[in-house]
């Protein structure tokens, strides 16, 4: 009995040792290599004077003439406090709002967030980012990898998944690196256990469905399981149109049943390494539950209060969203089977998600790294190239207006004399 409860206290230890976030997450995070700001400060230089930049652009705007792109570029790269991080704010959403709005450089982004980040307005660059339509803040994977990593290593991981939730609107997620960092946030964000408004439901949902779509593993499976389940709770509970409203999201009813297709293939796998994690399997059994007591006290008879007859009206749940519910027995019948099979057949992992994308992230985050920095170094490589000739572009544009100035005051100094 003393052997057995000291074994398990010893398995535990080691688990903890090997698994637990709190004491290592911070070697599965991105690495010193990737963070660093050496090849990104090593590009030349154009120095301003940011209060004689923000007047001629302040002069621009009010004779009601463009801003160009390169201003703005220079006004974001030579910040140098967290005072002006705000001004530069002022200057994108100006920006974002002038006829030059589709012309805002990639690197200028890039720059937008690091300044951000350097400065400690990491909320600055999380409220530009989720409101992209106000100020053109369209991060690359790089720059978004940048901004989930350092919210990650600050434990915020609420926010970390906003970031995520943001990648997931762009569907950005091609970088391994990104599914990896993502997976992580969302694993340490759901074992926190949030209350979670239906909005923010959808949310998360949508961003653990399509980026376990890009893994085939344990991990990317049980995203797939978790991230099908909170649609379709909130599908059963809204309406399909309350789910795809805003997403890039399949346009069909049925998400409970795509989350038992989930359980299905791992059922069906031959690989006994493709599992899910209890957790997961869990999750979706309580939802299930929680939706039929719902489902049951609904079909009591008594009637709904004023309130709740106004939210049903505004919910758009029409027949179709109807049928869809009355096949709510029929999910829990198959979850039931599905579960038993998978337990019959060791292929429900003891270990959480959470666990499971630490795992994920200490084993492959390292490898992914090094062809993200290859191509970083060749974009910035390429920014500096389109900046250069942006330069020079301006320059001729100057020497030809001043040109045409002369030759016009020549002219009417000619005109004059005759």
């Amino acid at each position: 009995m003393a052997a057995s409860v000291w074994k398990r206290c010893v398995t535990a230890a080691v688990k903890v040792k090997c698994l637990s976030p709190s004491l290592s997450a911070r070697r599965w995070l991105l690495s010193a290599a990737y963070t660093d700001t050496k090849v990104w400060e090593a590009r030349e230089k154009d120095p301003q004077n940011l209060a004689l930049l923000a007047t001629t652009m302040d002069r621009t705007y009010d004779r009601n003439l463009p801003v160009s792109s390169l201003s703005v570029s220079r006004f974001v790269d030579n910040i140098s406090s967290r005072e002006e991080i705000d001004q530069a704010e002022y200057y994108l959403y100006k920006f974002r709002h002038s006829p030059n709005c589709w012309y805002l450089r990639d690197w200028t982004i890039h720059s937008w967030i690091r300044q951000c980040l350097k400065y400690g307005a990491k909320e600055k660059a999380l409220h530009t980012v989720k409101n992209k339509v106000q100020y053109g803040i369209f991060p690359d994977d790089f720059t978004f990898n940048l901004l989930i990593d350092s919210y990650i290593k600050d434990g915020n991981f609420k926010s970390a998944c906003s970031v995520v939730e943001e990648v997931m609107l762009q569907e950005a997620f091609d970088l391994p690196s990104t599914q990896i960092l993502s997976l992580y946030a969302m694993g340490r964000y759901q074992a926190t256990r949030p209350q979670l408004t239906v909005s923010e439901e959808r949310a998360l949902g949508a961003s653990l469905l399509i980026c376990g779509l890009q893994q085939d593993n344990t991990v990317g499976l049980s995203a797939q399981l978790l991230g099908n389940a909170l649609l379709g709770k909130v599908e059963m509970s809204k309406g399909i149109h309350a789910v795809f409203r805003g997403m890039p999201l399949y346009w069909g009813h049925g998400y409970l049943g795509r989350a038992l297709d989930v359980m299905e293939r791992a059922a069906a796998a031959a690989s006994g390494d493709v599992k899910l994690t209890k957790d997961a399997v869990d999750y979706t059994n309580d939802l299930l539950q929680e939706l039929s007591s719902t489902s049951d006290s609904d079909s009591s008879g008594a009637e709904s209060a004023g309130e709740e007859d106004e939210e049903k009206k505004e919910d758009h749940v029409d027949e179709a969203d109807q049928a869809e519910r009355a096949k709510l027995p029929q999910y829990v019948t198959r979850f039931k089977e599905l579960s038993s099979q998978l337990e019959s057949e060791g292929k429900v992992d003891s270990a959480s998600f959470q666990d499971s994308a630490s795992a994920l992230a200490h084993q492959n985050l390292a490898a992914a790294e090094k062809p993200d920095l290859e191509q970083y170094l060749s974009r910035v490589q390429g920014w500096e190239a389109d900046n250069r000739q942006l330069i020079v572009r301006e320059k001729e544009m100057r020497m030809k207006a001043e040109q045409e100035k002369n030759e016009r005051l020549a002219a009417k100094a000619a005109a004059q004399q005759a």
